[in-house]
């Protein structure tokens, strides 16, 4: 017989299920957070928990240094929105909402808050340059990689200046936004088993100077036990872009350009200090000298090898290719690789300056080589590049497919393969990756005028994350699904064990690089074999050895 007592007792435990479910309250180490549930683009729904302070915030005096630890609050923290964003110039690649300086949040998605589900856990750390983008579902969705048990952390960082200002001194080494990352890891470490996530079993992903940031902590004593594989997608920690020289100099000139002519570091220090933020944003084009407008990649205020000083602890004390030839770093599983036509999206600046690099060829040469040669050798060089690529030709609309080599090359390519072959040292298992779907999903390709073939810079993002540019071809073409099903199964797989083909579900077999010239061809079908820029990647080879720059081995190629 149900009497009114236990049919009211039933039923409150069901409402109060239902409500705890609607708007889940995890307690961690500084106090209790209140989250709120997400549908995703399949119909089932996670709980989801934004905006989640991991440090304090990094402003007044603050500003430029090291994160500190996050404080504890009173009653319950409200993670229904995201934190804002670090201040930064607009970029096609992102959605910002609010931006301030107070910016160091992550974001949990999760299908369990169970702590003895120990789901494996994948923080991603997005790209950018090192000077815009945040980790906000509008661009990150979970939606495709929560298919697969796992659970999903997104972070905001601090970028351009706010993040990468280096003053040599003990206040300011550099390398705040990389520190910024290592609290965040160490936050998940602390607290992602309360969301259902296994501490010991983290993986860290990163795109274009995000996959710079994954290598970076591979190196670094400081990230050292936070995680324990990493996901490297167009971009590693040895790329000319992704390491900042001449800082000082830089925030010499930066000060000047502000109102402020000084050369000591302290005043420099205290006049950005008292600057409001707007200020300080988009110091990265206006501080470049003459060489730096055209040789490389724009990105300025990134990584940087720091000081010593004593009692102050130092994410990079060493060049990230010494330490990568010492053996001296983080050994963990690793899968890496490139897009097929990474150079695509820059295709129509390189245009515009196709007449310039005819004339001017000593600007074809990466600046790791360039530091090395004097004027007439650079001519050389930038002779052979030009020669390698174009011929007679020359650059412009006639050889686009050629300008899209060699900055696919120059900037992704070859580094990868350079990593990978000096990292097979560490005995590590090594899955290596083309990247090459073309479909509706290219976002970036789609967006550029042209007739040539490849996988550009950031399309893959649109595989592995669910946001408003995707989700409608998504969700009207089963094709499309069933090959975000497969890579992001892939990914999942090599973050639950070490393997992203595990058994033959996906009938292809994925087998780590033995020689580092075997590559995981990411297109329909999928297939396993020699990498197809093997011939470019020996010709950079050869151009980095004459160069008196550290290359790969020739019995290696």
């Amino acid at each position: 017989m149900v009497t009114v007592g236990s049919y009211l007792s039933k039923n409150c435990r069901s409402i109060h299920k239902l409500a705890t479910m609607n708007n889940p309250v995890v307690t961690v180490k500084q106090g209790k957070v209140r989250g709120s549930t997400l549908s995703l683009v399949d119909g089932s729904s996670c709980y989801s928990f934004k905006g989640v302070p991991y440090a304090q915030p990094p402003i007044g005096l603050l500003r430029f240094k090291a994160p500190e630890s996050p404080q504890k609050w009173q009653g319950i923290y409200e993670a229904t929105k995201h934190g804002p964003s670090c201040p930064q110039i607009p970029s096609p690649m992102s959605s910002i909402g609010e931006e301030d300086e107070n910016c160091l949040f992550l974001n949990i998605y999760t299908k369990t808050l169970e702590p003895t589900s120990k789901l494996p856990v994948m923080v991603y750390i997005h790209g950018g340059a090192y000077m815009s983008g945040c980790g906000d579902s509008e661009m990150y969705g979970p939606d495709f990689l929560l298919q697969h048990d796992v659970i999903l952390v997104t972070i905001n960082y601090r970028l351009e200046v706010f993040g990468f200002l280096c003053l040599n001194t003990r206040e300011v080494p550099g390398n705040a936004g990389l520190k910024d990352q290592v609290a965040a890891l160490e936050w998940v470490n602390k607290n992602i088993n309360q969301f259902g996530g296994d501490p010991d079993n983290v993986t860290i992903i990163g795109e274009s100077a995000g996959a710079s940031a994954v290598t970076y902590h591979m190196l670094s004593p400081m990230s050292k036990g936070l995680f324990h594989k990493v996901i490297a997608q167009s971009g590693t920690c040895i790329d000319d872009w992704s390491i900042q020289r001449d800082s000082v100099a830089r925030a010499i000139r930066c000060s000047k350009l502000l109102g402020k002519e000084t050369e000591d570091v302290n005043e420099i220090l205290n006049y950005f200090r008292s600057l409001p933020s707007k200020d300080i944003v988009g110091l990265t084009l206006k501080s470049r000298i003459e060489d730096e407008k055209y040789r490389g990649l724009s990105i300025f205020f990134a990584p940087v090898v720091e000081q010593k000083f004593e009692g102050l602890q130092s994410f990079l004390t060493e060049e990230p290719l010494d330490i990568l030839l010492s053996g001296k770093y983080n050994k963990v599983p690793l899968l890496i690789g490139y897009n097929s036509a990474e150079g695509l999206f820059m295709l129509m600046l390189q245009l515009k300056k196709a007449a310039l690099y005819n004339k001017h060829v000593k600007y074809l040469v990466p600046r790791e080589i360039a530091l090395k040669l004097n004027e007439d050798k650079m001519i050389e060089f930038g002779e052979k590049i030009k020669k390698f690529y174009v011929g007679e030709k020359g650059f412009g609309e006639e050889t686009a497919r050629e300008i899209i080599d060699f900055q696919t090359d120059m900037h992704f390519i070859y580094n990868t393969h350079r990593f990978v072959n000096f990292y097979r040292a560490s005995n590590q298992p090594i899955f290596t990756y083309r990247f090459n779907y073309e479909t509706d999903l290219n976002a970036i390709k789609n967006l550029i005028d042209t007739p040539c073939k490849g996988a550009s810079h950031a399309d893959d993002l649109f595989y592995l994350f669910c946001n408003n540019v995707n989700k409608k071809a998504y969700q009207e073409r089963d094709n499309l699904k069933q090959i975000v099903f497969k890579f992001t199964k892939m990914w999942t797989n090599f973050a639950k064990v070490s393997n992203p083909t595990p058994d033959q579900s996906l009938g292809v077999t994925w087998h780590p690089t033995s020689t580092g010239k075997e590559y995981m061809r990411l297109e329909e079908p999928l297939s396993f074999g020699a990498c197809p820029e093997l011939g470019r990647v020996t010709f950079w080879n050869q151009l980095y050895c004459d160069g008196g720059a550290t290359h790969m081995p020739r019995s290696s190629l």
